[in-house]
């Protein structure tokens, strides 16, 4: 039976802005105690950060596996003190990547979510955001060869079993990570990472409206269920007493709030046909309001218990 132990961290030097290349070696239990060095991405994708591994690189044994990458996250842990997560579900994220075998598809991609206080990876859901790093890392380790200019690269989302197409910077054929491009929630600019998602209505429920209904009433609330990439339920805040322009340090401190969308949630999970969520990462839920600054609507989105500091894009997507 394996042991896992402490996490040790090498970070390549002059490593370019936007990646920072690691190498992670886990303690494992063996007759003479051998140390097994992993190496993988500590990347940023959209509004979260990552750690990108090729799939060849982990454990076949997806028990095995998942004890690895919670050790890597330090979890379960608030602080996640003894890993490298940053105790925030949007940086104690994991994605796995392969060379694609499939007709027309560049690579697979399986993303993971860290559960921060619990035992628990999941892989009950897509995340677009980390998706944006998928073409870096994937040009970076030599899984697809980049164009001069620009490169178009195909992804299979293993969780859901759609498709992307991600349209990457690579001038005189390499990935560029400096650019102008801006998003919420995230200091600073970079480069953007255009991605085009091919059919993903009912990506995991089976329907665009898992539960056959434009809106349904759930505890005295009118809420919508969609999956678009992503099972989520769009509420309106009003209905919580709020006014939907709370600061997320609000939005976390209100434990009543957060208890009512858990009592929601689990009640539409079986209705959307995710069967129990419990331990699930999805359905994700998010309140809607008018628009605070500029745009046609607001949005606070909980993944599924920590309010997000902007919107996931499956999200987005979605609510869209």
């Amino acid at each position: 039976m394996a042991s896992w132990g402490s996490i040790f961290i090498k970070c390549a030097p002059g490593w370019r802005k936007k990646a920072l290349l690691t190498s992670i070696i886990l303690k494992i239990w063996r007759p003479k105690q051998l140390q097994i060095g992993i190496k993988s991405t500590l990347m940023r994708g959209g509004t979260s950060k990552g750690v990108y591994f090729l799939a060849n690189n982990l454990p076949d044994d997806e028990e095995t596996r998942d004890r690895v990458l919670l050790s890597v996250m330090g979890s379960p842990d608030d602080r996640q003190i003894d890993g490298i997560g940053g105790a925030n579900p949007l940086t104690s994220k994991v994605a796995i990547v392969s060379r694609s075998g499939r007709p027309g598809v560049d690579v697979d991609y399986l993303f993971a979510q860290v559960f921060v206080d619990r035992p628990v990876v999941g892989y009950g859901q897509n995340c677009g955001n980390i998706l944006a790093g998928i073409g870096p890392f994937a040009i970076e380790q030599g899984l697809v060869e980049a164009k001069d200019s620009t490169t178009e690269m195909v992804i299979h989302m293993v969780n859901s079993g759609d498709t992307a197409i991600a349209t990457i910077q690579t001038p005189n054929g390499e990935v560029n990570y400096e650019g102008d491009a801006i998003i919420d929630g995230v200091p600073g600019t970079s480069a953007p990472v255009v991605l085009n998602f091919m059919e993903t209505a009912g990506s995991m429920c089976g329907a665009l409206l898992p539960t056959g209904n434009a809106v349904d009433e759930i505890d005295g609330v009118k809420v919508t269920c969609i999956d678009n990439g992503m099972p989520i339920v769009v509420l309106p805040a009003m209905e919580f007493g709020i006014t939907g322009d709370e600061t997320v340090e609000q939005m976390e401190a209100n434990s009543a709030l957060k208890e009512r969308l858990e009592r929601i949630r689990l009640e539409l999970g079986p209705k959307m046909n995710l069967d129990d969520v419990a331990d699930k990462t999805v359905p994700k839920m998010t309140l809607i309001s008018p628009p605070q600054n500029g745009g046609i609507v607001s949005t606070r989105s909980f993944i599924p218990h920590r309010c997000h500091s902007s919107i996931g894009v499956f999200a987005a997507v979605s609510v869209a």
